[in-house]
C-alpha cells in the first residue's frame, strides 16, 4: 500500500473516530424489555432499533459525498476535516441517540 500523506491520515483517522463513536450509540439490546413497557416506550425502542445503522449510513454518505474532492485541494480538505470534527463532536453527545435519514 502506498504511503499516505498527512491529510489522508487525518481523514482516515476521522473516519475511524466516527465509527468508534457509532459503537457507543444505543442498540436494541441496551434498551429495556418491551414486554414491561407502555406503548410509547415500545415506539421508542422501534425508533432506536436502528440507531447505529442510521449513524453508519450517515457517516458513509458524508464521506462518499466528498469523495471527488482533489487530494491536492488542501483548503477544501482542511475545511471538510474541521466540519467533520465539529459534526463528530456534536453527534457523539450522549443526548443524541439517533439521526434522521
Amino acid at each position: 500500500m502506498a504511503r499516505l500523506s498527512g491529510l489522508q491520515r487525518e481523514v482516515l483517522s476521522l473516519y475511524r473516530q466516527c465509527f468508534r463513536e457509532i459503537r457507543k450509540k444505543p442498540t436494541v439490546n441496551s434498551l429495556p424489555d418491551p414486554l414491561n413497557l407502555s406503548s410509547n416506550a415500545v415506539k421508542l425502542i422501534e425508533y432506536a432499533k436502528d440507531a447505529q445503522e442510521n449513524f453508519r449510513k450517515y457517516a458513509r454518505a458524508e464521506f462518499r459525498k466528498n469523495l471527488n474532492v482533489s487530494k491536492k485541494d488542501f483548503a477544501a480538505v482542511e475545511y471538510l476535516l474541521r466540519k467533520g470534527h465539529r459534526q463528530l463532536e456534536m453527534y457523539s453527545s450522549p443526548g443524541i441517540r439517533n439521526i434522521a435519514q
